[in-house]
């Protein structure tokens, strides 16, 4: 007796079946039975195979004077396969099991597609924030030029393109020679030629208690003589001749005891005055006018000077004809205080004749 051979993985073939009828084809009919729909191969169109393990139903006894054959073992998949989704136009019972097993979420695709869609939300929201910029930044550009639009067009008035241009009118012309410097009020006092202003006891001397450094003093006389050389003690009057003096105008001032008085000898030029301050020797003669006579033949305080074309000399001493002795601060500052308020008196002068000069147009010169 023969037995099948068995397959790799499958049964062992089944020997002949004893009912068998002659003329048919041994083995599994080809086809299904009459009156049955023809089923899909498995795991195209069916439900996927149950890999499950099956109750083993024991098996037939083989027919009577055969040796059963041997059981093989069945391999068990390691790995299932997924079944593979079904046809659209399939139905039944199999596109239903189908359906539920695709139904498992796949959790790795759902990740990549919330990622996907928080990226495509973050690109809208920048994407809408610039447009939302752009158009707030063009709205307000155009309120702007509405804005300068509306009020050219509410002053009336041309842009400067359209102003008429004004007829060109000749420009006044000016003299490019500079102003001259102002005048040095030492130039009139300077010589005869300029210092033309009237000269005398009243212009030189004018106050009667002028007040000297905060001291008060009493003008008590005044002289004017043009034999300079009779206004003098000493040798002054020969050096007032020599260099051609031409008149001592005297005043005496006094305060608190102490008399002082000033002489002011009259050159023509400054030079000449500035000789006579040099070489001057002795005194200028005391105007004492009605009270006793000081600094006669006794010690004083002398002092000279001189500015322009003026030389000027004090004499200080005490009212009673004592002698000044040589710690004396009275006599000494009286002495000064009509020095200075002498040579203030001739710069008034020069002063005066400088200001006359530029408001009065030269004689003989025409105005620019």
């Amino acid at each position: 007796m023969s037995f099948g051979q068995a397959g790799a993985y499958g049964p062992p073939g089944d020997p002949q079946q004893p009912n068998q009828q002659p003329g048919q084809p041994s083995g599994p009919p080809s086809g299904p039975p009459p009156g049955s729909q023809p089923m899909p191969p498995a795991g195209q169109f069916g439900p996927p195979p149950d890999l499950s393990p099956q109750p083993q139903q024991p098996a037939a006894p083989p027919p009577v004077g055969q040796q059963p054959l041997p059981q093989q073992p069945q391999p068990v998949p390691q790995h299932p396969v997924p079944p593979a989704p079904p046809a659209p136009w399939a139905s039944g019972p199999g596109r239903a099991a189908s359906q539920a097993a695709s139904q498992t979420p796949d959790w790795n695709a759902l990740a990549d597609t919330t990622a996907a869609r928080g990226r495509r939300r973050k690109w809208v929201l920048i994407g809408g924030g610039a447009l939302a910029t752009v158009a707030v930044a063009g709205t307000v550009a155009a309120l702007v030029v509405g804005s300068h639009k509306s009020d050219k067009s509410a002053s009336g008035l041309p842009s400067p393109q359209k102003l008429p241009s004004s007829p060109a009118s000749p420009e006044p012309s000016f003299s490019q020679v500079a102003p001259p410097p102002p005048p040095n009020p030492r130039d009139f006092i300077a010589s005869a030629d300029k210092d033309k202003a009237p000269l005398s006891t009243k212009t030189l001397f004018p106050h009667s208690k002028p007040s000297l450094d905060k001291r008060k003093y009493d003008r008590i006389d005044t002289a004017t003589t043009e034999d300079c050389a009779s206004a003098t003690q000493g040798g002054l009057g020969s050096v007032l001749a020599d260099n051609g003096c031409r008149k001592v105008l005297r005043a005496t001032y006094t305060r608190d005891g102490v008399a002082v008085t000033v002489g002011v000898a009259v050159f023509d030029t400054k030079a000449a005055a500035d000789k006579a301050k040099e070489q001057s020797t002795g005194n200028i003669a005391s105007l004492s006018g009605d009270g006793p006579s000081f600094c006669r033949n006794t010690a004083c305080r002398l002092t000279a000077n001189a500015e322009g074309r003026y030389a000027y000399f004090t004499v200080a001493g005490f009212l009673n004809g004592k002698a000044v002795p040589d710690d004396d601060k009275e006599a000494l500052q009286a002495g000064r205080d009509v020095a200075g308020y002498t040579f203030r008196r001739i710069m008034a002068r020069a002063n005066a004749q400088a200001s006359a000069s530029v408001a009065t147009p030269t004689p003989g010169k025409k105005e620019a």
